[in-house]
C-alpha cells in the first residue's frame, strides 16, 4: 500500500518544522564554535555542530538518491528501543567515520554546510515516502522514520552544545 505524500506530510508537519528549528539552533551557536568543555565532551562546539550538519547532509542526500521501490519495512529491536526511550544515550555510540569531521571547524565552514542543509530540508517535502537510507545501527528508514531520527540526533547533539556553552 503506497501512502499519498500529502498525507505523510500533514502527519509530519511537527517533525518537520521541528527539525527547522532545531537546525536554526544549531546557527546560534556557530559564533560559539571554538568552545570546549572537556568535563561534557572532548569535542567543541563547532565539532558538534559541523557533525550535526554532515549527518543531516548526508542523510537527505542518501534520500534523494534511494529508490523508493527498494525500501522494505523490517523490525529492528535497536530502532525499537531507542523509539521508545526518544533518547540517544550520551557516550554509548560512535559516529561512523563518513560523518566524522576531519578537519577544526571554522565559522565559514559552518555557514555554508548551514546554508546546505537548509536548502536540503526544502528538498524533503519533495520526496517520496518511501525514500529511505540505511542507518548503520537502525537498519532501513523512511522518510517518516527519517524525520524521527534527524529531530532525535540533532536534539542530542543541542543538548551535549547547550551543556558545554553553559558550563564553560
Amino acid at each position: 500500500i503506497r501512502i499519498p505524500n500529502t498525507f505523510v506530510w500533514d502527519f509530519n508537519f511537527y517533525q518537520m518544522s521541528n527539525l527547522k528549528t532545531l537546525v536554526n539552533q544549531l546557527e546560534s551557536y556557530i559564533a560559539n564554535y571554538e568552545k570546549v568543555n572537556l568535563a561534557v565532551s572532548h569535542s567543541s562546539i563547532g565539532w558538534h555542530i559541523d557533525h550535526s550538519l554532515m549527518v543531516i547532509n548526508g542523510i537527505i542526500d542518501q534520500l534523494k538518491k534511494s529508490n523508493p521501490e527498494n525500501y522494505k519495512c523490517r523490525f529492528n529491536f535497536n530502532r525499537i528501543f531507542i523509539q521508545s526511550i526518544n533518547k540517544i544515550p550520551r557516550g554509548k555510540a560512535k559516529a561512523p567515520k563518513v560523518v566524522q569531521p576531519l578537519e577544526p571547524a571554522t565559522a565559514t565552514l559552518l555557514i555554508s554546510k548551514l546554508e546546505i542543509a537548509k536548502n536540503s530540508l526544502v528538498d524533503l517535502e519533495t520526496l517520496n515516502a518511501n525514500s529511505y537510507f540505511t542507518h548503520p545501527y537502525f537498519g532501513d528508514l523512511n522518510l517518516k522514520k527519517t524525520l524521527w531520527f534527524l529531530n532525535l540526533h540533532t536534539n542530542h547533539h543541542l543538548k551535549i552544545i547547550k551543556d558545554i556553552a553553559h558550563n564553560v
